[in-house]
């Protein structure tokens, strides 16, 4: 049986020379090639709330929507650029909300803002709800920037977040009165006004200076913002025989009231202040518009200095400028550019670059004078003939005196 077996030393030979015959060759080491180069991290985008408010129904919701439709077309235009702040991809959001015109309503909304962690706010619309929301936003720290609340108590509260991107009532009536008194040459005026902040503030100031023009108030009156019978008001009025009427309110309350004056047969100058300055009193009153004198704080459509391109696509979006959407338009440009000086979307830290605003709107140069109010507000007066606004002159801004008119008689 031991012959059989192999000694232990010739089996782990055998089995050596067995393992070299089967084996492989080594391969030579390849270098691992270089991991691939890490690519750049997405820039972070961050979402960015300017909230709106405006009447967006009721009488005069057009004017809301007029005003809501330049807000979001500036929105548009912005997010189109790709804006970056701090390193990081803005995109703007609008949050439009519907006020009424009711002074409740509007600071219901306005904490409701607040509440909604917007960066800053575009409104309101009409003094009368501007005036209460505004005092919410200060709370808050909130920049405010409304494009047509006119009354001048709104910056007048002493807020630092309070700001107007047009001209004020002062500067306003001040306007329409002198011009009743010495343009078309008025010794006698019938003022009529709504109530509200505005209708009430403005025509306190048309009063102020026709009288101080030589012009003597026979009559004045109010009726309120949702009326449309003033034949009783309109009767008394009539019984002055007044040269001049003066209307201290919207286009709602301006449409149907001329209707009822031509139908009294009421012949008196019918003048009115911004808020019934649009197509809408063409449309609603008829050719009872017809040589209506009326003024904008602001300036014409037309001659707006960086204004062509946003004229023509903002109407071929939404149709016809009513007053005050390209004022609108800036009032978000505005609170942008301050957000961009600061390198930051926090109301905290860009609220203090607002009133150092020296930016080139489309309704001309914005800066605001140290209560919030635009610096060389701009007022514009106009007749309408066929149907349609026509510039007369233009008081103030960049385009003074741009087209004056020739002392008119007053009609009777």
């Amino acid at each position: 049986m031991n012959q059989l077996r192999m000694p232990g030393v010739l089996i782990a030979l055998a089995a050596s020379v067995a393992l070299i015959g089967c084996g492989k060759k080594e391969e030579p080491k390849v270098a691992a090639a270089p991991a691939a180069a890490a690519a750049p991290a997405a820039q972070e985008e961050i979402v960015v709330k300017i909230g709106h408010v405006a009447p967006l129904t009721g009488p005069i919701a057009h004017l809301g929507k007029d005003n809501e439709n330049g807000a979001r077309l500036a929105v548009e235009d912005a997010n189109a650029e790709k804006i970056v702040i701090d390193g990081k991809s803005v995109k703007f959001e609008l949050l439009g909300e519907d006020d009424q015109a009711d002074p409740k309503t509007g600071t219901v909304v306005a904490q409701k803002l607040v509440d909604a962690k917007v960066a800053g706010v575009v409104g309101h619309l009409n003094s009368g709800t501007t005036i209460p929301a505004s005092s919410i936003y200060n709370q808050a720290g909130l920049p405010q920037i409304s494009p047509s609340a006119t009354n001048p108590k709104y910056t007048q509260q002493g807020f630092n977040t309070a700001f107007r991107v047009m001209a004020n009532d002062v500067q306003q009536g001040s306007v329409v009165g002198t011009y009743a008194a010495k343009d078309l040459g008025a010794k006698t005026i019938a003022i009529i006004d709504d109530r509200t902040a505005y209708g009430q503030g403005l025509a306190d100031e048309v009063e102020k200076a026709a009288v101080a023009n030589g012009a003597k108030v026979v009559a004045r009156e109010f009726t309120n913002d949702k009326a449309i019978d003033f034949k009783a008001i309109l009767t008394k009025i009539k019984a002055t025989n007044p040269d001049v009427i003066f209307l201290g309110g919207m286009d709602a309350v301006g449409g149907p009231m001329l209707k009822q004056m031509k139908e009294l047969g009421i012949t008196a100058q019918f003048t009115t202040g911004d808020g019934g300055c649009s197509p809408e009193l063409i449309k609603l009153a008829g050719d009872a518009s017809e040589g209506v004198i009326c003024t904008q704080a602001g300036l014409p459509a037309d001659k707006l200095p960086n204004g062509q391109k946003f004229l023509a696509e903002f109407t071929s979006k939404y149709g016809p400028i009513q007053i005050y959407s390209p004022y609108s338009y800036d009032a978000v440009m505005v609170l942008i550019d301050s957000m961009k000086r600061a390198h930051s979307v926090d109301p905290a830290k860009y609220l203090p670059e607002v009133g150092k605003t020296s930016y080139d709107g489309v309704t001309g140069k914005i800066e605001f004078d140290e209560k919030g109010d635009i610096k060389n507000g701009a007022i514009t007066v106009f007749e309408i003939k066929d149907g349609k606004l026509v510039t007369l002159k233009t008081e103030g801004g960049a385009m003074a005196a741009a087209a004056p008119a020739a002392p008119a008689e007053a009609k009777k």
